[in-house]
């Protein structure tokens, strides 16, 4: 499998790098198996995502379960550049054109393996000083941050950015034998969400896109190994 390098949850202004890739995992072979074993790996990811409220702590769990590191942590990096928040985006948070917002971006990575990158705004006046401080002076993941908030997730879209397989490959006699690698493209999976304190209200939005390294694991049992 080729493992490109690519969001709640988000880092420091002088945050380490990333630590070197783990060894790659060998490439999972492209047959109608292991496109649905993928297929199902995605969709049990993405359900993680939807029933859950941190996207880090699910992170962490993927990589655990998959061995991609240990210990499994989700180390974030900071990547300094500034994005406004839309007009639309603002309406969709409920909050007045002058309202001070913050803005970060960051890879969120577990044992090297980038698994995400993550947009996030959010509203500092609903943080507590001491969160804020946090955010500004280390490398902890916003969600773990702001836990204090009780907060929960409301997710506004999730689009699938990889389809295994192909429209109609049930009857199609064309789908590929394991004779070469599967090719996975680098983003799969795109969340945009809305984080709500425990008064409901909403301090945060993010867009996290997942990448082809959720799967830098050897290909689950039953899989050919490619020619």
């Amino acid at each position: 499998m080729r493992v490109p390098v690519a969001g709640v949850l988000f880092a420091l202004a002088s945050v380490a790098p990333l630590p070197a890739l783990s060894r790659a995992a060998p490439p999972w072979p492209d047959s109608q198996l292991t496109r649905t074993q993928a297929v199902a790996l995605l969709q049990t990811f993405n359900a993680d995502l939807l029933s859950h409220p941190s996207a880090t702590l699910t992170l962490e769990g993927w990589c655990g379960a998959h061995h991609l590191a240990d210990p499994a942590k989700i180390i974030a990096q900071r990547d300094r550049i500034e994005k406004p928040l839309s007009a639309e985006d603002r309406q969709l948070m409920g909050i007045g054109a002058d309202e001070p917002v913050r803005y970060r971006r960051v890879k969120l990575a577990c044992g090297g393996h980038v698994l995400s990158e993550a947009d996030n705004w959010y509203v500092p006046a609903r943080l507590t000083p001491e969160m804020n401080h946090i955010l500004d002076t280390t490398d902890q993941p916003f969600g773990k941050v702001v836990a204090a908030l009780h907060f929960r997730r409301e997710t506004k879209s999730a689009e699938t950015l990889w389809h295994a397989l192909p429209g109609g490959w049930e009857i199609s006699q064309s789908l590929p034998r394991a004779s070469r690698p599967l090719a996975i493209p680098d983003q799969v999976l795109r969340h945009k969400a809305v984080l709500y304190d425990g008064q409901g209200r909403p301090f945060s939005l993010v867009v996290e896109t997942y990448t082809s390294e959720l799967f830098a694991f050897p290909a689950p049992p039953g899989s050919a190994t490619p020619r």
